[in-house]
């Protein structure tokens, strides 16, 4: 079992490891949560990707209570509200189809989805098959709960408000990130021995929507980044096709020297979307160019091992000033990619 701290073990160039998630602990609150910063909120998504930070750092216990918090959050119909605060669910603002702000309570199929990926994550380091178990019924119950919002046409729909609605679009980021989990629940039912075959076809259904059916996602996301490699990341293009992808758009997001744009008309790039993107040229096996990219952020980051969220070029002004813990995790799962820092270096790996 993986027990020590990744940066005592095996030298990382680029990341100071134990820098890193010695911030994401002072983030966390003693019921095991994690808000995106001190006094922030708390989505279930990025909660489980700062609880992956901590397993690549080596901090077990710590990612032991992130995801107890998960399953002792988690609602009866298997899914978690969409933001909290003080550990509580709270109304959360998102943009409806006409592009207006709107302010409500919902539950995010993505968000409830990507507890799969975090407790598989976990067992790859520890090979801790008690803890694995331990948490079946949760991840069991939360990816239940997404597939029932699975279209027609596979397509994952992206969220149900409090009034039980359903809002029917789909989002490409969210429903590659949903194509992901779904690999590592069924990894997960492959060591518990545990019968779940609807997910198998749900996931075939899932990546032949995103492959050959673009008409099914929201048009009005395809100018944001995640959405131009998230289909990589999560391995649903593979090979020549995501070749193809990142090529596409490479000039459009990519800033040298600077980072990945969040945004591809606004002057600013984010840490976290580097990072991402750092681990989808890793997957496809790229490792040159991802540790160049990942080079890219080691000088945005603050003393205390937090990374600036984004910063505006030329002019570099940091942007915006909240420490998020999520985004230090992403530094984290993408130097554990190039440096083989834990066994779950290659967990994002098309070619496992």
């Amino acid at each position: 079992m993986f027990n020590g701290a990744a940066s005592l073990d095996i030298p990382c160039p680029v990341v100071d490891v134990t820098r890193t998630v010695d911030f994401i602990k002072t983030v966390q609150k003693e019921s095991g949560e994690i808000p995106w910063s001190v006094g922030g909120k708390t989505d279930p998504w990025d909660h489980v990707e700062s609880a992956m930070g901590l397993t690549v750092g080596g901090c077990l216990r710590e990612a032991e209570r992130a995801y107890e918090w998960s399953a002792s959050t988690q609602t009866d119909d298997g899914s978690w509200w969409a933001c909290y605060r003080e550990g509580r669910p709270h109304a959360e603002t998102y943009e409806d189809i006409h592009g207006q702000t709107r302010t409500a309570m919902y539950k995010d199929t993505n968000m409830t989805a990507y507890i799969a990926a975090g407790i598989w994550h976990y067992y790859l380091v520890t090979g801790d098959r008690a803890f694995l178990r331990k948490m079946w019924p949760c991840v069991s119950r939360a990816m239940d709960y997404a597939l029932n919002m699975q279209g027609p046409e596979g397509q994952m729909y992206w969220f149900r408000g409090q009034n039980g609605e359903l809002e029917r679009r789909a989002l490409l980021t969210g429903s590659s990130s949903i194509f992901m989990s779904l690999e590592a629940g069924i990894r997960i039912t492959s060591v518990l021995g545990e019968k779940k075959p609807e997910w198998n076809f749900a996931k075939m259904r899932l990546g032949e929507a995103i492959r050959h059916r673009p008409r099914l996602f929201d048009e009005s996301k395809s100018n944001y980044s995640m959405d131009w490699y998230y289909p990589v990341l999560c391995g649903v293009l593979t090979g020549e096709s995501a070749a193809a992808r990142i090529d596409e758009s490479w000039e459009t997001f990519a800033v040298k020297d600077w980072g990945i744009r969040c945004v591809s008309e606004q002057p600013w790039v984010t840490m976290a979307e580097t990072a991402e993107l750092t681990m989808s040229l890793a997957a496809m096996g790229k490792f040159s160019y991802a540790e160049e990219v990942l080079g890219w952020t080691q000088d945005k980051q603050y003393e205390d091992g937090a990374y600036w969220m984004g910063i505006t070029f030329p002019d570099r002004v940091i942007y915006t000033g909240e420490k998020t813990a999520w985004t230090g995790a992403a530094v984290l799962l993408a130097a554990d990619m190039l440096y083989g820092l834990t066994p779950a270096s290659r967990f994002f790996c098309h070619r496992r």
